[in-house]
């Protein structure tokens, strides 16, 4: 041969169309993530961003054809320059992507990044990695979290076109979309949805596709194989046989339900069927405990009978009780002028307060209900989120603790006349979210169906159901301790029972509530305290308590509080007159090991006899499930299997063939060697034209290894034409094999010798001739 390449040969690909192709897989596969949203705001920008990357590595690589086709020979270094260059355009291009859309404001030119955009959208990703922790699926498409999908999904089409392209192996671009699938299948609660799988099955079976299109057409184009025009049909039909096989076995094959490798996560808590979490990711768990009341809030008002001190609102009733649903806040209650306003001209107050912290130390800012305006001293007031669906203040990587705050807020005064008047809502209110029950027991409807049957009014159906925990003819009694109940349904138990605390009282009337029509959610919080000598309240840890909150059109949300507690703590609530107040609501001593909901997190929970229990944030860390992390070891585990089989499948065949030593074998070996390293070589032609052209391209770098190609090819002869004696091992060929090895090894680049390690290419033909000869032959034959 005259001039050697640079590195081996390698078949040319039609680059434009693998491009295209891995593109199209990851859109496809990307539909796994519908269900992990609520609503598809997230698929524009990620359609945007794929673009990007599959367009722009095209157009870049063809800018560095042409430039390596003026030049001519000796551009090695601009071709290693191109392969650098072409996945650093294409990240850049995401960057631009991911600025215009989510962090435009100080955009060079309205496109291009500067450090002052990047800092911005460092922020909106930073707001991501908190919004993961602050939403359940499906979650809503806040900039932060879809951001961050963006990023996550470039990233897999980045990978996709770099296997596909350069690598020449479109088919890998499918574990990307395997962890595509992973993310509704470890987040969202529930069955395996249908899009989850075929949007990555469909991908899958378009990278088989241009994975074999592109082997048939490197054969077409080398002299060897089917003519260009006639490769695209088998190509399509190993993409329609994987698409089929992939959507009906797993019919037939046990999955594990949508969740199931994040158990506790997503914002569902655990507690007793009418349990609670002030932490939305928490899993609830640990046991009773009865400490000293502890100082939480020193709080001074403007008005003397202060309301309640509302932390958090838990919207969603599901098997394991009440929770709370995603936290939307996008900007800091410093960005919002009004944070809450009431609805039309209803009767209000104004109430201000300068709250100082104490032993308060927690993601939520207790308020008054309807805050207009809140200040955190120290400059911190960027770090708090408000979330109107929940009226919540929450923060960002802050608490409570140590803080001095003050809030504005209109707190609401209806007389029963306005509630009264409040209509029923139509049948396209959103608020009818709030009505939205799970399957309850049959015994649950019917109470509330009896209860309310000659309640006219959305107000008169509320009342009713508060006057059956509340009027003492009904027997309810307010305990520390439960008696256990024998149905399973904590919910059905309580109301038979009727002996609980704060959280079932107000668990159970909100979802009586519900049951009647009307939207109910449950609220945690704080008492306003006890007076103090210089006019302050104290609000500590025997304040802490749980309430209802149901809406009526034109009104809002307004509070109801079913649980029998002490005169001094209760909040005068005229629209809602309690029959009777007890003096007390000491009960007898909790029954020992008795359950109750902890969060595993800072944060302030409800217990069994009212009372805040301080978190050992420590001990409660170490005793944190470990099986997220098991199972997260264990996916790790699989996938470098996965990554790892070819290689190892093709060093077992290696030795399998070494051990026979036959003629035979150790040819076939040589032909596997300059498969996995690219060379090109005729394999349809006889074993005479192998080994001459294989000979003239060796005798250049490697001419001691020529004579050994010669001996392999002489012995393979043999055994074909000759007599079978002729056929068994022979040493001499056997170390023929190791030479010529040696000399390809030496002759392939690094990146050659890696993918022939990792990923041979005689193996994953094996592989794909092993299913053609094992499809059915009605199928080939389609």
């Amino acid at each position: 041969m005259s001039a050697l390449p640079d590195e081996l040969p390698r078949a040319p690909r039609d680059h434009a169309g693998t491009a295209l192709a891995a593109g199209a897989g990851v859109l496809l596969g990307s539909l796994a993530l519908d269900p992990v949203f609520a609503a598809r705001n997230w698929v524009p920008p990620v359609v945007l961003v794929v673009a990007a990357v599959t367009l722009g590595g095209i157009a870049l690589r063809a800018g560095f054809s042409r430039l390596l086709d003026q030049r001519g020979p000796g551009s090695g270094l601009l071709g290693a320059l191109g392969r650098v260059a072409v996945p650093l355009g294409q990240l850049l291009l995401v960057l631009v992507v991911l600025g215009r859309v989510f962090a435009p404001d100080h955009l060079l030119l309205g496109l291009l990044p500067t450090p002052g955009s990047i800092a911005d959208l460092a922020g909106v990703l930073a707001d991501g990695v908190d919004e993961i922790a602050e939403q359940a699926t499906p979650a809503l498409p806040l900039d932060g979290l879809v951001a961050l999908t963006t990023l996550f999904v470039a990233l897999v089409a980045l990978a996709a076109d770099l296997l596909a392209v350069p690598a020449r192996q479109p088919a890998l671009g499918g574990l990307g979309l395997l962890v595509l699938y992973c993310v509704p299948v470890s987040t969202v609660t529930g069955s395996v949805a249908f899009l989850s799988f075929a949007g990555p099955a469909c991908g899958f079976a378009v990278l088989l596709w241009a994975d074999q299109r592109g082997r048939l057409v490197d054969s077409a184009r080398g002299g060897s194989g089917s003519p260009l025009g006639t490769a695209t049909l088998p190509a399509l039909r190993v993409g329609v046989i994987a698409l089929v096989a992939g959507v009906v076995l797993p019919v037939f094959v046990p999955t594990l339900a949508e969740g199931s490798l994040a158990s506790g996560i997503g914002g569902s808590g655990t507690g007793n069927g009418l349990g609670s979490s002030l932490d939305p990711v928490a899993e609830m768990a640990g046991q009773l405990n009865r400490p000293e009341p502890m100082d939480l809030l020193q709080v001074d008002a403007s008005v003397e009978d202060l309301g309640y001190l509302r932390a958090v609102s838990l919207d969603e009733y599901g098997d394991n009780g009440w929770h709370m649903s995603n936290l939307d806040g996008e900007e800091s209650i410093a960005d919002d002028p009004t944070l809450a306003p009431l609805p039309g001209d209803e009767p209000r107050r104004e109430v201000r307060a300068q709250v100082t912290v104490l032993g308060h130390d927690d993601q939520f800012l207790p308020v008054a209900y309807a805050p207009q305006r809140v200040e955190v001293a120290g400059g911190d007031d960027r770090s708090w989120r408000f979330d109107q669906a929940g009226t919540t203040i929450y923060g960002r990587d802050v608490t409570t603790g140590g803080a001095t705050y003050e809030f504005s807020a209109e707190e609401p005064e209806p007389t029963v006349a306005d509630l009264e008047a409040a209509p029923e809502l139509a049948a396209d209110d959103p608020m009818l979210r709030y009505v939205e029950l799970p399957t309850v027991a049959p015994s649950v409807t019917d109470l509330a169906a009896d209860l309310t049957a000659d309640a006219g009014t959305p107000y008169d159906r509320v009342r009713a159901v508060l006057s059956h925990f509340t009027d003492p003819a009904n027997r309810f009694v307010y305990s520390l301790s439960t008696t256990p109940g024998t149905t399973g349904d904590d919910l059905v138990d309580f109301l038979r029972l009727k002996r609980g605390y704060c959280e079932q009282y107000a668990g159970a009337m909100a979802v009586l509530v519900r049951a009647a029509g009307v939207p109910a959610r449950v609220v945690l919080g704080y008492t306003p305290g006890q007076v103090q000598s210089d006019g302050s309240r104290l609000v500590t840890t025997d304040d802490a308590h749980a309430w209802v909150e149901a809406w009526f059109a034109g009104v809002g949300w307004i509070p109801f509080d079913p649980t029998p507690i002490a005169a001094d703590r209760a909040v005068t609530l005229p629209w809602a007159p309690r029959t009777v107040i007890p003096a007390d609501t000491t009960a007898e001593p909790t029954a020992p090991n008795a359950g109750v909901p902890v969060p595993a997190g800072p944060t302030a929970t409800i217990d069994r006899d009212d009372q805040y229990v301080p978190i050992d944030v420590e001990a409660l860390q170490d005793e944190r499930s470990l099986a997220p992390w098991y199972a997260g070891a264990g996916g790790a585990v699989v996938l470098l299997g996965l990554l790892a089989a070819p290689g190892v499948l093709r060093r077992r065949a290696r030795r399998r063939r070494l051990a026979d030593g036959s003629a035979g074998a150790l040819w076939e070996e040589l032909l596997a060697s300059t498969a996995d390293l690219g060379v090109d070589v005729p394999v349809t032609g006889t074993t005479r034209q192998v080994a001459r052209e294989l000979a003239e391209w060796l005798s250049g770098t490697e001419p001691a290894a020529v004579p050994a190609v010669r001996v392999l090819a002489l012995a393979q002869e043999r055994a074909v034409y000759g007599p079978p004696a002729s056929a068994g091992a022979d040493p001499g060929s056997a170390t023929a094999l190791r030479t010529v090895r040696r000399a390809l090894l030496r002759r392939a680049s690094r990146g050659q010798r890696l993918r022939a390690a990792l990923w041979p290419a005689s193996t994953l033909a094996e592989v794909t001739g092993w299913l053609t000869a094992h499809t059915p032959r009605r199928l080939r034959a389609a």
